[in-house]
């Protein structure tokens, strides 16, 4: 997949203010700290498209972004960060489930986890949603540059174990080296192209 532009629609915390459009959505979610939005600019090839922050729990809303006019990225709020309140991350978390629960062209999902940490409940509970919720999924794992062959290798292992996938529906990533780049514009081009061959879903109509 060749990014040729992306640009930024809206923000969005219901469904009511989701944009209406009849392109499929590929989604990214990840606790706070996962370097969720640098993947996302990573992938775009832009510094500051999504909003990166040295402060955990800085996405607090559901972001838009209209890539080649095909497909739209959709950037989800962080979990599982400790120091807002209880009522916040409940919010954060129904926003979640609603948005999986009711978008009907959600097309591809990705659950991003950091390499170096086992999954926790948190995430394995955003997994079980996604796989009531969603047709296409697969798990990124981020900060790759952190650890070494042997240490990757070993929390690959751990990883597929706890979350029942197979290394191959593994996605290694470092924002900081641009490396895993190609492989996830791949796997999201090959979607996309399942996608137009179901036609599943019409255009909305003015």
């Amino acid at each position: 997949m060749k990014i040729k532009y992306s640009e930024f629609i809206k923000s969005a915390t219901k469904p009511e203010q989701y944009p209406l459009h009849h392109m499929p959505e590929v989604a990214f979610i990840g606790k706070s700290n996962v370097g969720k939005s640098s993947l996302i600019n990573m992938l775009l090839q832009r510094k500051k498209l999504a909003k990166v922050s040295s402060t955990p729990g800085k996405t607090t809303l559901i972001n838009f972004f209209d890539v080649n006019g095909e497909v739209v990225f959709v950037d989800l709020p962080g979990y599982g960060y400790a120091e807002r309140s209880k009522k916040q991350r409940e919010s954060w978390v129904k926003m979640i489930e609603t948005y999986l629960s009711v978008r009907e062209n959600l097309w591809l999902f990705f659950l991003l986890l950091d390499i170096r940490r086992t999954p926790s409940q948190a995430d394995l509970q955003i997994l079980t949603w996604l796989r009531e919720y969603t047709k296409h999924y697969a798990i990124i794992l981020t900060k790759s540059d952190k650890l070494n062959q042997k240490e990757k290798n070993k929390q690959i292992k751990i990883i597929s174990e706890k979350t029942g996938l197979d290394k191959k529906d593994l996605y290694i990533v470092s924002s900081l080296k641009k490396t895993g780049r190609e492989n996830i514009l791949k796997l999201i081009e090959n979607k996309l192209e399942e996608y137009k061959r179901d036609k599943i879903f019409a255009p909305i109509e003015e």
